[in-house]
């Protein structure tokens, strides 16, 4: 039988889609496949999804006129996975490979293709990620609609070309290693002050949890809220004037700029 959405690869990514999709009451359960090669997670996902059919491989009947493909692979099986699904004859592929581009999967079929490429990152695994996507050359706006409904299962998305994508990646998508690298730091620094381990982790993550909330309720930017905490010659301003002498800001856009280099090296 053929599926309204075929997921190809059931890893932490593929199953977090399937997830949100479920939840998000997108398509009939019954209307979504999962392609996934490992026995033992084809296991896992099925005790997981009941209702979603869990395949092996990607087979002729499983795709139909109007089966949508979502590419949810590694970097290194991505084309041959492209690949597969070109011969099973599938006319709309959303990506979520990094480094991957629209052209290249392009190449593999052998006619006129709607390619999405996209860049969500790990938050979606909690619904709560940010993604972006871009549009390869056959792409219409109701392709990008559908692509958007998918990744906004688990998430937000915006909409960028796809030149912009490498900085997305820099951004986003390395954007939470940065965060857990800032919280670690910051957690030992409340040990080096004589804190516990514990009693600083409750302190540090409560306060980046309760700091992002406040950023996206109050509506104010980022600079007005830091000033708000900022008295003039009070302890905050001089903990901020040393991150600023230690050109925390200038190590970030420097961060963000190698991430989206290497990304772009990765797409040669």
């Amino acid at each position: 039988m053929s599926y309204e959405l075929v997921v190809i690869g059931g890893g932490r990514m593929g199953s977090a889609l399937v997830e949100g999709l479920l939840k998000a009451n997108w398509c009939d359960p019954a209307a979504l496949a999962v392609v996934e090669s490992a026995a033992e997670q084809r296991a896992s996902l099925q005790s997981r999804f009941d209702a979603v059919s869990v395949v092996a491989s990607l087979e002729l009947d499983h795709v139909g006129p109007g089966t949508g493909v979502v590419l949810c692979v590694k970097p290194d099986h991505a084309e041959g996975a492209a690949r597969l699904a070109a011969a099973c004859g599938a006319t709309r592929l959303l990506s979520v490979v990094a480094g991957l581009s629209t052209q290249r999967i392009e190449a593999v079929f052998n006619s006129p293709v709607a390619v999405v490429r996209s860049m969500p990152n790990t938050p979606v695994l909690i619904r709560q990620g940010v993604s972006a996507i871009a549009g390869g050359s056959h792409v219409t706006s109701a392709d990008l609609d559908w692509a958007e409904s998918i990744l906004g299962a688990v998430g937000t998305v915006v909409r960028v070309t796809e030149r912009n994508l490498d900085a997305v990646t820099g951004l986003s998508g390395s954007g939470p290693a940065y965060f857990f690298l800032a919280v670690e730091a910051m957690i030992e620094a409340g040990v080096h002050q004589g804190l516990s381990r514990e009693v600083s982790r409750q302190l540090v993550v409560g306060t980046f949890a309760g700091s992002a909330a406040l950023l996206v309720e109050s509506g104010e930017s980022p600079e007005e809220l830091r000033a708000q905490v900022t008295s003039p010659g009070g302890t905050t301003a001089a903990g901020l004037r040393m991150l600023e002498g230690r050109a925390v800001r200038a190590a970030y856009l420097e961060a963000v700029a190698a991430a989206a280099e290497r990304s772009r090296q990765l797409g040669r």
